[in-house]
């Protein structure tokens, strides 16, 4: 481990699994403890060169490129130690894992969060040269997720996300009785701070373009069960997109409706109810077709049982394949 809080600047020379890496992404991983503030100040004012040359950014690294690094005081902050855990696998190969992520663990440390998901991975997985995840997951979302274990996939990965060439479908659990089979949601979204420094989204004209396809799965009295598929990949999409169509998620505390959670608590549902079901890409090596699949959690999947029990089933909305 370079020390960064030194005196004079370090150089860096990039290897192949830091190829294809953002400077800015690569200054976070290798300065842990310094906040991001600080690493977009020095790339800005040209302290950060690449073999001897600004850079922005939004420059990629390649192989053989010397990084020079000016000294960064790193935060004193006792380490956490970081439990090892392995998580429910839904596919492998040597380019990529995906996971069956549960409800409630976060994808990767900060705002709060000493570590999550990928930290753990890393601890449980020390012989790995690499492992970094390719999109996230909000932590209150269980379901598929993918961590690749090489830098080329991750690229090709990031690339296919950005390009929407990776089908993504997700199953919520709406308050409201949704009338619709099909219909498009498209609303552009803005990311903004509350005033206690909490990160929101809501429906903007100053935002960015968001575009969920919503499908009819089942409907109850006072509850439909519904698939989404995001066309885009904006924080908190499905969350304000239902939610501002006047059919919050079930269990969502941001967005959602807060007197019906205290009482959806009190009946069992503990957590919000949106799961990440399926995902069908390209393999971003090899390029044959993926399409992979995570059942619903068995705490979802009994709150559906009970309210079939108290509550009649309205039309003849079938049960999906994937409940």
């Amino acid at each position: 481990m370079n020390d960064l809080s030194k005196d004079s600047a370090t150089l860096l020379e990039v290897g192949e699994e830091e190829a294809g890496q953002r400077i800015d992404n690569f200054l976070l991983r290798i300065a842990k403890g310094a906040p991001k503030s600080h690493i977009y100040r020095i790339l800005r004012s040209g302290e950060v060169r690449v073999n001897k040359g600004r850079i922005g950014p939004d420059y990629r690294l390649r192989a053989g490129d010397r990084v020079r690094v000016p000294p960064i005081r790193l935060s004193e902050k006792r380490p956490v130690a970081v439990p090892a855990r392995e998580f429910a696998l839904v596919y492998e190969d040597d380019a990529l894992i995906v996971i069956d992520k549960p409800a409630g663990v976060a994808v990767h440390g900060g705002s709060g969060v000493s570590f999550g998901i990928i930290e753990q991975l890393r601890q449980a997985r020390p012989q790995a040269r690499l492992l970094e995840l390719a999109h996230r997951l909000d932590r209150e979302t269980s379901g598929l997720l993918i961590v690749a274990k090489k830098r080329s996939a991750l690229t090709r990965l990031h690339d296919q996300f950005r390009e929407g060439g990776i089908s993504k479908r997700y199953l919520a659990l709406v308050r409201g009785r949704w009338m619709n089979p099909r219909q498009h949601i498209r609303h552009p979204l803005h990311k903004y701070l509350t005033e206690d420094g909490e990160r929101r989204v809501r429906v903007s004209a100053e935002g960015k373009e968001a575009h969920s396809i919503v499908r009819l799965l089942a409907r109850w009295e006072n509850f439909s069960l519904v698939e989404v598929e995001l066309k885009t990949g904006r924080t908190h999409q499905i969350r304000v997109h239902l939610s501002h169509a006047g059919y919050p998620l079930a269990g969502d505390d941001k967005y959602g409706d807060f007197a019906l959670n205290k009482n959806l608590q009190k009946a069992g549902l503990k957590r919000m109810f949106l799961h990440a079901a399926h995902l069908a890409l390209p393999h971003p090596l090899q390029g044959e077709d993926l399409s992979l699949a995570a059942p619903l959690p068995p705490e979802l999947a009994a709150f559906l049982e009970q309210l079939d029990q108290h509550e009649e089933r309205a039309g003849d909305w079938p049960r999906p394949v994937s409940v």
